[in-house]
């Protein structure tokens, strides 16, 4: 039997940092339920202690979950945030903590004021045992660990391995890491850290290089299960992970990772038009983002509809299709000032239309 990878949902709350995808309590219950069908193992509901909009969306996205998923609150290493996040989640038959601190060098000096990486492990060690305190599942964030030594970091998650964390969360916050040295980390950690083949190990990667579901995967490869990840790969700055493009790679290269997911992927196209267009009345789309652009499956040039979709690896344009790729290429280029030509995407007429309209 292959190994489960748990996809760990963030889209209620790594998702919304991206513009334009603030949801309010009701458009987040829509997406759980969304979330619900699609499978996955973990929603991430919020950070409870930020407002009383999130808190009340954690109490309500966990009474509509139920026992169907896990549930996730969001806090600092700080006793105020987990008791907040406990209140949030009481009642939650199947709830988690996520809490953690910086352990780079950049973090720890300038997001921390100069905190030492001993003063770090102390914090991250008495957060987990709080938490401990009120719930069984603790998840712990090391925050930047893309940039930390190898070392540094390997003393952090041991020790609260040791605090009684059940996950352990190794982030690349910035985008930093190249995809192979990110596995390296992953591997580094689980043949040098005691007690770590008895806690789950997941990975939450940034899209800065664009590079995030390469990351997702190396960490897979190398010795994680589970992976953090967003619908559309939404997120902050450049965005996540994309669910659907790590779930997809997994079930693409089953054989070769020893790895397969639960999540019934014949959703994702309803999940995604859920989070671009349709049900949310303020889109919310990256749309620098592969496999599931609403478009990615639209007709071919060649004619043909949804090739891809039936088989991604036996996907041979003929020579028809590529003359009118041409074809269309050549039209798309023309010199400039030139009127276009008949049959013309609409494209071009509402481009000028935006730029009349500009101040």
């Amino acid at each position: 039997m292959s190994r489960k990878i748990q996809i760990f949902d963030t889209t209620l709350r790594d998702g919304e940092q991206c513009p334009g995808a603030s949801m309010n309590t009701q458009e987040k219950l829509v997406v759980t339920r969304q979330l619900l069908r699609l499978g996955v193992d973990v929603i991430e509901a919020g950070f409870p202690i930020s407002s009383p909009g999130d808190f009340q969306s954690v109490q309500r996205i966990a009474a509509e979950v139920g026992d169907k998923a896990i549930v996730c609150g969001l806090t600092r290493a700080v006793e105020k945030d987990i008791d907040v996040c406990a209140e949030a989640l009481k009642g939650c038959p199947r709830p988690r903590i996520h809490t953690g601190i910086g352990v780079s060098p950049e973090h720890l000096m300038y997001k921390f004021r100069g905190m030492s990486l001993d003063e770090a492990i102390d914090r991250g060690v008495h957060a987990v045992k709080h938490a401990r305190k009120y719930v069984d599942d603790v998840e712990f964030y090391a925050e930047d660990a893309g940039r930390a030594s190898f070392e540094d970091l390997a003393r952090m998650i041991e020790a609260v391995i040791a605090a009684g964390a059940t996950v352990v969360n190794i982030p690349d916050t910035t985008g930093y890491n190249m995809p192979w040295h990110f596995g390296e980390r992953i591997k580094y950690l689980c043949d040098h850290v005691r007690g770590i083949e008895d806690v789950t190990i997941s990975v939450h990667c940034h899209n800065d290089l664009g590079m995030a579901t390469a990351l997702a995967m190396e960490g897979v490869r190398n010795g994680a299960t589970q992976v953090e990840c967003t619908i559309n790969g939404l997120g902050e700055r450049a965005g996540n992970t994309a669910m659907e493009e790590i779930v997809m790679g997994i079930r693409m290269h089953e054989k070769e990772l020893d790895a397969h997911t639960d999540i019934n992927t014949k959703e994702f196209l309803q999940a995604s038009r859920l989070i671009s267009h349709h049900r949310l009345p303020r889109p919310a789309q990256q749309g620098h983002r592969g496999l599931q652009r609403l478009r990615a499956f639209q007709r071919h040039p060649s004619g043909r509809r949804h090739q891809a979709a039936r088989d991604l690896r036996d996907h041979r344009p003929g020579r028809r299709g590529l003359q009118r790729q041409q074809h269309r290429a050549h039209r798309a280029f023309r010199p400039c000032g030139a009127a276009p030509s008949p049959g013309a995407s609409g494209l071009h007429h509402r481009k000028r239309r935006a730029v009349r309209a500009d101040p």
